[in-house]
């Protein structure tokens, strides 16, 4: 099982999302994705977010919030736990990512871009300011086949 972290860092209504166009055989190739990774060895969630973001984009996170935490199963991928935050602080200036392109995105057309069908759940309840929550999305190849919401099958 892998273990990852992801974050939408929000300045000005809109969120910095990367759009995954240079990685080579990567899941999320042309998608649009918030800031985040793999964990490490000895890292907590916090400790990857922070890495992560800096690694990625360049800047350092002064405020952020764990938000919940979604499980990815798939009958193509290993099961992961990604570890969803938001940010709303930061220092530094954005730099190039060797993954894709950091661009500034209104939250009100994200869900019209080009997402994986789960992230649209997560999307919503960040926006309602749900308090922490546990999201299991199974995937069968790239359709979102269930959705679980704190141990309460969701409506597609």
């Amino acid at each position: 099982m892998l273990n990852t972290t992801l974050c939408y860092i929000e300045k000005d209504g809109s969120y910095l999302m990367l759009h995954r166009t240079k990685k080579i055989n990567d899941v999320n190739k042309d998608k649009w994705v918030g800031i985040g990774g793999k964990f490490e060895g000895g890292e907590s969630p916090e400790d990857c977010l922070l890495r992560e973001v800096k690694e990625e984009v360049g800047i350092t996170l002064l405020s952020y919030s764990y938000r919940g935490i979604v499980t990815f199963v798939s009958d193509r991928y290993p099961t992961e736990y990604m570890h969803l935050f938001t940010a709303n602080e930061f220092s530094g200036e954005l730099s190039p990512c060797d993954e894709g392109e950091p661009v500034w995105i209104e939250k009100s057309k994200v869900s019209s871009l080009p997402i994986w069908e789960g992230d649209k759940i997560f999307f919503e309840l960040l926006n309602e300011n749900r308090p922490f929550f546990s999201l299991k999305l199974r995937y069968e190849g790239e359709h979102l086949a269930e959705a679980v919401l704190n141990g309460k099958k969701m409506e597609l």
